[in-house]
Protein backbone atom coordinates (compact mmCIF):
# COMPACT_ATOMS: atom_id res chain seq x y z
CA UNK A 1 0.00 0.00 0.00
CA UNK A 2 1.30 3.43 -1.09
CA UNK A 3 2.89 5.42 1.76
CA UNK A 4 1.98 9.33 2.40
CA UNK A 5 3.51 11.89 1.24
CA UNK A 6 3.78 13.71 4.17
CA UNK A 7 5.48 13.09 7.73
CA UNK A 8 4.82 15.36 10.93
CA UNK A 9 8.22 16.68 12.36
CA UNK A 10 7.10 19.23 14.72
CA UNK A 11 4.39 16.96 17.39
CA UNK A 12 4.01 17.26 21.04
CA UNK A 13 3.29 14.27 23.00
CA UNK A 14 1.70 13.79 26.44
CA UNK A 15 5.66 14.17 27.52
CA UNK A 16 5.29 18.02 27.15
CA UNK A 17 3.73 18.32 30.29
CA UNK A 18 0.30 20.81 30.50
CA UNK A 19 0.82 21.55 27.32
CA UNK A 20 1.16 18.54 24.77
CA UNK A 21 -2.48 16.00 24.87
CA UNK A 22 -1.09 13.27 22.34
CA UNK A 23 -0.95 9.93 23.98
CA UNK A 24 1.57 7.40 22.21
CA UNK A 25 0.04 4.54 21.18
CA UNK A 26 -3.33 6.41 19.90
CA UNK A 27 -1.22 8.75 18.12
CA UNK A 28 0.52 5.50 16.25
CA UNK A 29 -2.49 4.19 15.55
CA UNK A 30 -3.83 7.61 13.88
CA UNK A 31 -0.53 7.57 11.71
CA UNK A 32 -0.37 4.12 10.41
CA UNK A 33 -4.22 4.68 9.23
CA UNK A 34 -2.87 7.84 7.46
CA UNK A 35 -0.13 5.88 5.97
CA UNK A 36 2.61 7.64 6.79
CA UNK A 37 6.34 6.12 6.73
CA UNK A 38 7.73 7.78 10.15
CA UNK A 39 6.76 10.23 12.52
CA UNK A 40 8.26 12.64 14.66
CA UNK A 41 8.78 13.36 18.77
CA UNK A 42 9.61 17.14 19.60
CA UNK A 43 8.52 17.57 22.97
CA UNK A 44 9.43 20.83 24.45
CA UNK A 45 13.08 20.84 26.11
CA UNK A 46 12.56 17.12 27.82
CA UNK A 47 13.14 13.76 25.84
CA UNK A 48 10.71 11.64 28.57
CA UNK A 49 8.90 10.26 26.14
CA UNK A 50 11.83 8.59 23.35
CA UNK A 51 12.14 5.48 24.28
CA UNK A 52 8.36 4.95 25.02
CA UNK A 53 7.49 6.84 21.78
CA UNK A 54 10.42 4.34 19.62
CA UNK A 55 8.95 1.03 21.26
CA UNK A 56 5.35 2.07 20.01
CA UNK A 57 6.18 3.31 16.71
CA UNK A 58 8.13 0.29 15.68
CA UNK A 59 5.61 -2.04 17.10
CA UNK A 60 3.58 0.23 14.71
CA UNK A 61 5.89 -0.48 11.22
CA UNK A 62 6.15 3.45 11.57
CA UNK A 63 10.27 4.81 11.40
CA UNK A 64 10.69 7.01 14.49
CA UNK A 65 12.11 10.43 14.60
CA UNK A 66 13.71 11.11 17.89
CA UNK A 67 13.94 15.30 18.49
CA UNK A 68 12.89 17.95 21.14
CA UNK A 69 12.20 20.89 21.05
CA UNK A 70 14.69 23.42 22.39
CA UNK A 71 14.32 26.14 24.44
CA UNK A 72 17.05 28.75 23.18
CA UNK A 73 18.44 31.52 24.90
CA UNK A 74 18.99 35.09 23.29
CA UNK A 75 22.17 35.83 24.53
CA UNK A 76 24.20 33.13 27.16
CA UNK A 77 22.03 30.21 29.21
CA UNK A 78 23.73 31.73 32.29
CA UNK A 79 21.79 35.10 32.03
CA UNK A 80 19.20 34.99 33.99
CA UNK A 81 17.25 38.79 33.52
CA UNK A 82 14.18 39.13 32.02
CA UNK A 83 12.06 42.01 31.25
CA UNK A 84 8.95 43.72 29.06
CA UNK A 85 11.07 43.60 26.11
CA UNK A 86 13.63 40.92 27.02
CA UNK A 87 13.02 37.45 25.86
CA UNK A 88 13.56 34.33 27.99
CA UNK A 89 13.81 31.90 25.26
CA UNK A 90 13.05 30.90 21.63
CA UNK A 91 12.08 27.70 20.14
CA UNK A 92 14.46 25.72 17.43
CA UNK A 93 13.07 22.34 17.02
CA UNK A 94 15.84 19.39 16.49
CA UNK A 95 15.59 16.08 15.06
CA UNK A 96 18.60 13.40 15.41
CA UNK A 97 19.49 11.90 12.27
CA UNK A 98 22.65 9.27 13.76
CA UNK A 99 24.02 8.11 17.05
CA UNK A 100 25.92 11.30 17.21
CA UNK A 101 23.36 13.69 16.76
CA UNK A 102 21.16 11.72 19.21
CA UNK A 103 24.37 11.70 22.11
CA UNK A 104 24.41 15.67 21.29
CA UNK A 105 20.63 16.09 21.52
CA UNK A 106 20.98 14.38 25.21
CA UNK A 107 24.04 16.65 25.54
CA UNK A 108 21.98 19.85 24.94
CA UNK A 109 18.81 18.74 26.42
CA UNK A 110 21.06 17.75 29.77
CA UNK A 111 22.91 21.01 29.75
CA UNK A 112 19.49 23.38 29.45
CA UNK A 113 18.42 21.87 32.69
CA UNK A 114 21.71 21.92 34.67
CA UNK A 115 23.38 24.69 32.99
CA UNK A 116 20.83 27.17 31.83
CA UNK A 117 17.32 26.78 33.37
CA UNK A 118 15.46 29.87 33.85
CA UNK A 119 11.77 29.18 33.50
CA UNK A 120 12.54 26.90 30.81
CA UNK A 121 15.45 24.39 30.66
CA UNK A 122 17.59 27.19 28.24
CA UNK A 123 20.68 26.26 25.52
CA UNK A 124 22.36 29.05 23.91
CA UNK A 125 24.39 29.26 21.01
CA UNK A 126 27.52 28.25 22.62
CA UNK A 127 26.07 24.84 23.72
CA UNK A 128 24.60 24.40 20.07
CA UNK A 129 28.31 25.21 18.60
CA UNK A 130 29.61 22.45 20.50
CA UNK A 131 27.07 19.90 19.87
CA UNK A 132 25.26 20.63 16.49
CA UNK A 133 26.99 17.59 14.92
CA UNK A 134 24.37 15.05 13.52
CA UNK A 135 21.49 17.05 13.87
CA UNK A 136 18.57 18.66 11.59
CA UNK A 137 17.75 21.85 12.82
CA UNK A 138 14.00 23.06 12.17
CA UNK A 139 13.54 27.17 12.21
CA UNK A 140 10.22 26.37 14.79
CA UNK A 141 7.05 27.82 15.72
CA UNK A 142 5.95 31.40 15.97
CA UNK A 143 8.30 32.19 18.80
CA UNK A 144 11.26 30.31 16.97
CA UNK A 145 14.75 31.63 16.42
CA UNK A 146 13.75 33.56 13.65
CA UNK A 147 9.85 34.14 13.43
CA UNK A 148 9.85 35.77 17.01
CA UNK A 149 11.65 38.62 15.22
CA UNK A 150 9.90 38.69 12.42
CA UNK A 151 6.72 38.62 14.36
CA UNK A 152 7.57 42.23 16.33
CA UNK A 153 8.93 43.54 13.22
CA UNK A 154 12.96 42.96 13.65
CA UNK A 155 13.92 41.53 10.12
CA UNK A 156 17.69 42.74 10.21
CA UNK A 157 17.49 40.55 13.77
CA UNK A 158 15.84 37.86 12.23
CA UNK A 159 18.50 37.85 8.88
CA UNK A 160 21.64 37.83 11.20
CA UNK A 161 19.99 34.83 13.18
CA UNK A 162 19.21 32.73 10.46
CA UNK A 163 22.55 33.37 9.24
CA UNK A 164 24.04 31.93 12.55
CA UNK A 165 21.87 28.96 11.76
CA UNK A 166 22.54 28.07 8.45
CA UNK A 167 26.36 28.24 8.85
CA UNK A 168 26.08 25.99 11.91
CA UNK A 169 23.51 23.37 10.36
CA UNK A 170 25.43 23.21 6.95
CA UNK A 171 24.86 20.47 4.44
CA UNK A 172 21.41 21.24 4.08
CA UNK A 173 20.44 20.71 7.74
CA UNK A 174 18.59 23.75 8.69
CA UNK A 175 14.99 24.08 7.22
CA UNK A 176 12.99 26.99 6.92
CA UNK A 177 9.41 25.86 9.56
CA UNK A 178 6.49 27.26 7.46
CA UNK A 179 2.98 26.41 9.45
CA UNK A 180 -0.81 26.68 8.49
CA UNK A 181 -2.41 26.97 11.51
CA UNK A 182 -5.23 29.39 11.98
CA UNK A 183 -3.13 32.27 13.61
CA UNK A 184 -3.25 35.32 11.25
CA UNK A 185 0.27 36.42 12.78
CA UNK A 186 1.51 32.76 11.59
CA UNK A 187 0.50 34.04 7.87
CA UNK A 188 2.06 37.32 8.05
CA UNK A 189 5.24 35.87 9.10
CA UNK A 190 5.05 32.90 6.79
CA UNK A 191 5.23 35.73 3.39
CA UNK A 192 8.75 36.58 5.68
CA UNK A 193 10.13 33.18 6.13
CA UNK A 194 9.42 32.01 2.95
CA UNK A 195 10.93 35.31 1.06
CA UNK A 196 14.12 34.75 3.51
CA UNK A 197 14.13 31.36 2.60
CA UNK A 198 14.51 31.86 -1.22
CA UNK A 199 16.90 34.63 -0.87
CA UNK A 200 18.95 32.60 1.47
CA UNK A 201 19.03 29.69 -1.07
CA UNK A 202 17.17 27.65 2.24
CA UNK A 203 14.78 24.59 1.95
CA UNK A 204 10.84 24.88 3.43
CA UNK A 205 9.51 21.84 5.40
CA UNK A 206 5.64 22.06 6.45
CA UNK A 207 4.85 21.37 10.46
CA UNK A 208 1.65 21.26 11.89
CA UNK A 209 3.51 21.98 15.78
CA UNK A 210 0.72 19.35 16.71
CA UNK A 211 -0.24 19.36 20.17
CA UNK A 212 -3.58 17.07 20.22
CA UNK A 213 -4.81 14.15 18.34
CA UNK A 214 -8.05 15.12 16.84
CA UNK A 215 -9.57 18.66 15.71
CA UNK A 216 -12.11 18.19 18.53
CA UNK A 217 -9.38 17.57 21.26
CA UNK A 218 -9.00 21.64 20.94
CA UNK A 219 -10.89 22.19 24.12
CA UNK A 220 -9.63 19.94 26.11
CA UNK A 221 -6.01 21.12 25.32
CA UNK A 222 -7.50 24.59 26.58
CA UNK A 223 -8.18 23.25 30.37
CA UNK A 224 -4.99 21.92 30.04
CA UNK A 225 -3.24 25.10 29.68
CA UNK A 226 -5.31 26.49 31.78
CA UNK A 227 -4.04 23.49 34.48
CA UNK A 228 -0.74 24.71 33.54
CA UNK A 229 -0.87 28.11 33.87
CA UNK A 230 -3.48 28.27 37.21
CA UNK A 231 -6.12 30.22 34.80
CA UNK A 232 -10.00 29.42 35.17
CA UNK A 233 -11.36 29.00 31.59
CA UNK A 234 -13.97 32.08 31.58
CA UNK A 235 -10.35 34.21 32.78
CA UNK A 236 -10.27 36.14 29.53
CA UNK A 237 -6.17 36.54 30.53
CA UNK A 238 -5.39 33.36 30.36
CA UNK A 239 -3.01 31.55 27.76
CA UNK A 240 -4.45 30.39 24.87
CA UNK A 241 -2.82 29.60 21.03
CA UNK A 242 -5.72 31.30 19.70
CA UNK A 243 -6.41 28.38 17.04
CA UNK A 244 -8.06 24.74 17.31
CA UNK A 245 -5.89 23.79 13.66
CA UNK A 246 -2.85 22.43 16.42
CA UNK A 247 -3.58 18.60 15.33
CA UNK A 248 -2.26 15.72 14.18
CA UNK A 249 -3.94 16.65 10.62
CA UNK A 250 -4.31 14.14 7.92
CA UNK A 251 -1.67 14.25 4.26
CA UNK A 252 -4.55 15.33 2.41
CA UNK A 253 -5.12 18.52 4.68
CA UNK A 254 -1.31 18.99 5.02
CA UNK A 255 -1.01 19.43 0.87
CA UNK A 256 -4.34 21.58 0.80
CA UNK A 257 -2.84 23.92 2.98
CA UNK A 258 0.85 24.25 1.26
CA UNK A 259 -0.76 23.56 -2.73
CA UNK A 260 1.44 26.35 -3.08
CA UNK A 261 4.79 25.21 -1.89
CA UNK A 262 5.10 21.14 -2.27
CA UNK A 263 8.04 21.55 -1.72
CA UNK A 264 7.81 21.98 1.73
CA UNK A 265 5.92 18.63 1.78
CA UNK A 266 8.39 16.54 0.22
CA UNK A 267 10.76 18.01 2.35
CA UNK A 268 9.64 16.16 5.48
CA UNK A 269 9.84 12.91 3.58
CA UNK A 270 13.69 13.68 2.55
CA UNK A 271 14.04 14.59 6.08
CA UNK A 272 12.47 11.34 7.11
CA UNK A 273 14.64 9.21 5.40
CA UNK A 274 17.91 10.98 6.55
CA UNK A 275 17.05 10.64 10.25
CA UNK A 276 18.20 7.00 10.61
CA UNK A 277 19.08 7.11 14.63
CA UNK A 278 18.59 3.58 16.71
CA UNK A 279 18.11 2.37 20.03
CA UNK A 280 20.48 -0.28 21.41
CA UNK A 281 18.52 -2.31 23.56
CA UNK A 282 20.19 -5.21 26.36
CA UNK A 283 23.68 -3.39 25.81
CA UNK A 284 25.07 -1.92 28.52
CA UNK A 285 26.75 1.32 28.59
CA UNK A 286 28.17 2.02 32.10
CA UNK A 287 30.50 4.96 32.89
CA UNK A 288 34.18 5.07 31.49
CA UNK A 289 36.67 3.97 34.13
CA UNK A 290 40.33 4.79 33.45
CA UNK A 291 42.34 3.13 35.41
CA UNK A 292 45.75 4.69 36.59
CA UNK A 293 49.56 4.11 34.68
CA UNK A 294 47.61 2.75 31.41
CA UNK A 295 46.72 -0.60 33.08
CA UNK A 296 43.84 -2.31 31.77
CA UNK A 297 40.57 -2.59 33.75
CA UNK A 298 40.84 -6.13 34.77
CA UNK A 299 44.19 -5.73 36.00
CA UNK A 300 43.18 -2.50 38.08
CA UNK A 301 40.67 -4.63 39.60
CA UNK A 302 42.51 -7.56 40.94
CA UNK A 303 45.49 -4.88 42.02
CA UNK A 304 42.68 -3.43 44.16
CA UNK A 305 41.08 -7.14 45.22
CA UNK A 306 44.00 -8.05 46.46
CA UNK A 307 45.06 -5.16 48.21
CA UNK A 308 41.86 -4.86 50.00
CA UNK A 309 42.09 -8.48 51.09
CA UNK A 310 45.65 -8.61 52.39
CA UNK A 311 44.48 -5.20 54.33
CA UNK A 312 41.45 -7.18 56.32
CA UNK A 313 43.59 -10.94 56.44
CA UNK A 314 44.26 -9.81 59.93
CA UNK A 315 40.42 -8.93 61.04
CA UNK A 316 39.92 -12.33 59.24
CA UNK A 317 42.29 -14.53 61.12
CA UNK A 318 41.21 -13.08 64.47
CA UNK A 319 37.59 -14.20 63.43
CA UNK A 320 38.68 -17.76 63.06
CA UNK A 321 40.70 -17.63 65.67
CA UNK A 322 42.65 -21.18 66.43
CA UNK A 323 40.34 -22.36 63.54
CA UNK A 324 42.51 -20.92 61.07
CA UNK A 325 44.96 -21.97 59.44
CA UNK A 326 46.52 -22.33 55.53
CA UNK A 327 43.35 -24.46 54.17
CA UNK A 328 41.12 -21.28 55.25
CA UNK A 329 43.17 -18.61 53.43
CA UNK A 330 43.39 -20.80 50.44
CA UNK A 331 40.03 -21.35 49.96
CA UNK A 332 39.26 -17.76 50.53
CA UNK A 333 41.97 -16.74 47.99
CA UNK A 334 40.29 -19.72 45.78
CA UNK A 335 37.09 -17.43 46.35
CA UNK A 336 38.58 -14.13 45.34
CA UNK A 337 40.25 -15.60 41.97
CA UNK A 338 36.87 -17.17 41.20
CA UNK A 339 34.81 -14.01 41.84
CA UNK A 340 37.77 -11.76 40.05
CA UNK A 341 37.44 -14.59 37.34
CA UNK A 342 33.55 -14.09 36.49
CA UNK A 343 33.54 -10.74 37.01
CA UNK A 344 36.47 -10.18 34.03
CA UNK A 345 34.80 -13.09 32.10
CA UNK A 346 31.66 -10.83 32.06
CA UNK A 347 32.84 -7.83 31.23
CA UNK A 348 31.99 -5.98 34.87
CA UNK A 349 35.48 -4.70 36.01
CA UNK A 350 34.82 -1.55 35.13
CA UNK A 351 31.36 -1.36 37.10
CA UNK A 352 32.62 -2.66 39.92
CA UNK A 353 35.73 -0.12 40.06
CA UNK A 354 33.34 2.81 39.51
CA UNK A 355 31.28 1.55 42.38
CA UNK A 356 34.63 1.48 44.98
CA UNK A 357 34.52 4.75 43.12
CA UNK A 358 31.63 6.03 44.96
CA UNK A 359 31.48 4.07 48.23
CA UNK A 360 35.59 5.49 48.65
CA UNK A 361 34.57 8.84 47.91
CA UNK A 362 31.95 8.77 50.46
CA UNK A 363 33.78 7.10 52.81
CA UNK A 364 36.00 9.62 52.84
CA UNK A 365 33.86 12.39 53.62
CA UNK A 366 31.70 10.53 56.28
CA UNK A 367 28.92 10.02 53.92
CA UNK A 368 26.87 6.59 54.80
CA UNK A 369 26.91 3.98 52.57
CA UNK A 370 24.72 0.98 52.22
CA UNK A 371 23.61 -1.40 52.89
CA UNK A 372 22.85 -2.43 48.68
CA UNK A 373 21.58 -5.63 47.91
CA UNK A 374 23.80 -7.37 45.82
CA UNK A 375 24.38 -11.19 45.04
CA UNK A 376 22.75 -13.77 47.00
CA UNK A 377 23.91 -17.55 47.46
CA UNK A 378 20.76 -19.05 45.49
CA UNK A 379 21.76 -16.78 42.46
CA UNK A 380 25.87 -17.10 42.51
CA UNK A 381 26.98 -20.31 44.44
CA UNK A 382 28.65 -17.73 46.66
CA UNK A 383 27.81 -16.80 50.09
CA UNK A 384 26.86 -12.63 50.54
CA UNK A 385 29.85 -11.69 52.23
CA UNK A 386 32.86 -11.47 49.53
CA UNK A 387 37.26 -10.97 49.47
CA UNK A 388 36.45 -8.06 46.89
CA UNK A 389 36.53 -5.84 49.85
CA UNK A 390 37.59 -2.57 47.96
CA UNK A 391 35.36 -2.88 45.23
CA UNK A 392 31.97 -3.78 46.65
CA UNK A 393 29.75 -1.34 48.94
CA UNK A 394 29.87 -2.34 52.81
CA UNK A 395 27.47 -0.88 55.20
Amino acid sequence: MKHSSFVHLHLHTMYSLLDGAIRIEHLMKRASEFKMPAVAITDHGNMFGAVDFYLMAEKYGIKPIIGCEVYVAPGSRHDRRSGQDRDVAHHLVLLAKNQQGYRNLCQLVTKGYFEGFYYRPRIDKELLSQHHEGLIALSACLNGVIAAYLNRGDRQQAEKELQFYQQLFDNRRFYIEIQDNGIADQYKVNEQLIDMARGFDLPLVATNDCHYLMAEDARAHEVLLCIQTGKHMDDPSRMQYGTDQLYFKSPEEMAAGFADYPEALANTIEIAERCNFKFEFGTYHPPNFVPPDNQSLSSYLEQQSREGFAQRLEKIQRFYGDAWNQDLLAQYQARLDAELGMINKMGFAGYFLIVADFVNYARQRGIPVGPGRGSNTAATGWPRSSPLVKCRPRG
